[in-house]
């Protein structure tokens, strides 16, 4: 069996992986991912009691109980290049033996879930409502990196968005991954079900302009008026792409839930979206032990 080399797994002094500084036993089944460190404790806020806690840079986690349920709560930071490494360090955590630096012959299962903000891309999705991310688009390329990306990936979706944007051959190939439908069942009725992209970037990725023109000024239209046997893009967000490619690639479970805090098409914004998280928090923590 072959024995993963120091180099490409990087475990620290006290038995943790590197950039997490978490080791096996610290870590739940079940994981909420959070982008924001500081919304890690609102979540923990909800637990009956704390296990753990451990900081590193942007990667925050917290394990603890919420209805007799184990469960973890991780920041990611912004974007999906650290989404590559929460998700592979998660994975290694509890597929890897970390002493032994092999695969581990039976593989675990984990459900990740990431709780967002995002901006909707349809005139009819009110701020302050809720999207679950049905299918996700990466526009980072990170997945085309990876063996088995178009195993994993909706390549008749991606033909038709290529197509009907007239897609830049110098931006990355988008990649179409759909997220766990065990997971989509669960809180369908907590939220509207969408297409979400997941951009690279804040700015012009997402199209908007301050300094620097666009590359393609039509896009966001393009993305607008996209509809795929009657499912439209309904929000771009930065994370979920990856999330769910690297999850169906690996064997987990994976979905994204986000709260509109924009609507770039009305051009409006919430005056206060932090209660809604905490409701999305809390009804999500509810979904997941019940």
């Amino acid at each position: 069996m072959r024995i993963i080399e120091p180099s490409e797994l990087i475990i620290n002094p006290n038995g943790s992986i590197f950039h997490l500084h978490l080791r096996p036993q610290d870590v739940a089944d079940t994981i909420l991912l959070v982008g924001d460190p500081g919304r890690v404790d609102t979540v923990a806020s909800f637990f009956s009691k704390v296990e753990f806690s451990v900081t590193n840079r942007e990667f925050k986690t917290v394990t603890g109980f919420f209805n007799d349920k184990r469960i973890s709560v991780v920041s990611t930071g912004i974007g999906t290049d650290n989404i590559d490494i929460v998700v592979n360090e998660l994975d290694a955590l509890v597929n890897i033996d970390l002493q032994t630096r092999q695969e581990k012959p039976e593989k675990r299962q984990l459900t990740l879930v990431r709780l967002g903000t995002s901006g909707a891309l349809q005139a009819d999705i009110d701020v302050d409502s809720f999207v679950l991310t049905g299918t996700a688009i990466g526009f980072d390329g990170l997945l085309n990196f990876y063996k088995g990306r178009n195993q994993v990936s909706d390549l008749v979706m991606e033909e038709a968005f290529i197509k009907h944007t007239n897609w830049n051959t110098l931006c990355a190939k988008p990649y179409f991954v759909h997220s766990h439908p065990d997971l989509v069942d669960m809180f369908k009725d907590m939220a509207r079900i969408g297409i979400t992209i997941s951009a690279p970037g804040f700015y012009g990725p997402q199209g908007r302009v301050l300094r620097l023109p666009l590359a393609d000024s039509s896009l966001n239209h393009s993305i607008e008026t996209f509809d795929f046997s009657g499912q439209k893009i309904t929000n771009f967000e930065m994370e979920s792409s990856a999330i769910n490619g690297l999850s169906l690639l690996l064997g987990h479970k994976s979905v994204t839930m986000c709260a509109i805090i924009a609507n770039r098409v009305n051009k409006t914004a919430s005056s206060d979206y932090k209660p809604h998280i905490k409701r999305l928090i809390e009804q999500t923590l509810i979904r997941l032990t019940r």
